[in-house]
């Protein structure tokens, strides 16, 4: 049973659509990050850097304690090798699906963070970070573009984690002011993956846990978004 800290957010998208589509038994324990319980004393004991998702694995492959993680990536990288499944076993496969998974997670998930933030809920609009990080996420769309010109999926013929951890990112393309049709591999990848049953089903777990989904975020909820600094942690938990 894999224990899921989660929250609908595109990171906490790219586990629910992992566990759906290998039907590995989970259990989601919701943490409102708007309500501040990513800073409750039992999450941060699994993920110290207070942000979802993180997971509780209680039937590690050792065979020991409970094993808890924190980072998607992370998280998928250790779900993949737990059941042999998106992870290719080649040498050439596997490193093909990491360095994909490692650049979303250390580009194209916060430029369209960065992106999104000012877009939508910085409290004045400036002009220079929106152009900014609207242009970057525009190139960082041409580069999965280019790289699915001539494959269906972002590490070859098979789908991975690689493409469960970039798609979450591409939902809210619009909102990202982005136009898929500019992108016609990226928009037929993402097509394909959207169709899946395991991605309908990860997606129609969201406003099950998380009723406000879509609605403007109150004044409570964005000091405890965007309010945080080194003070926040020293008196977390």
């Amino acid at each position: 049973m894999i224990e899921l800290w989660y929250w609908p957010t595109p990171n906490g998208h790219k586990i629910t659509m992992f566990l759906e589509e290998t039907g590995l038994p989970y259990r989601i324990v919701p943490v409102d990050i708007g309500k501040g319980e990513q800073f409750r004393p039992e999450f941060l004991a699994i993920a110290p850097n207070n942000r979802i998702p993180a997971i509780v694995d209680r039937e590690p492959a050792d065979g020991g304690p409970p094993l808890g993680l924190f980072e998607s990536g992370a998280i998928l990288l250790y779900l993949a090798e737990k059941t042999g499944r998106f992870l290719p076993g080649d040498l050439r496969g596997r490193a093909e699906t990491s360095q994909w998974l490692f650049w979303q997670m250390g580009g194209l998930g916060p430029m369209s963070g960065q992106n999104h933030h000012f877009r939508h809920y910085a409290p004045e609009p400036i002009a220079y970070a929106i152009d900014r990080y609207t242009k970057e996420v525009n190139r960082l769309y041409a580069v999965l573009d280019r790289r699915l010109s001539d494959r269906p999926f972002l590490a070859g013929a098979a789908y991975t984690i690689a493409d469960m951890a970039c798609y979450p990112w591409i939902v809210p393309h619009e909102r990202q002011g982005q136009r898929l049709e500019d992108f016609p591999n990226l928009a037929r990848w993402f097509r394909a993956i959207e169709a899946r049953p395991a991605t309908q089903r990860a997606y129609a777990l969201a406003p099950k846990i998380n009723p406000r989904l879509g609605q403007p975020i109150d004044e409570a909820a964005r000091k405890v978004l965007f309010g945080q600094s080194a003070e926040t942690v020293r008196g977390a938990g």
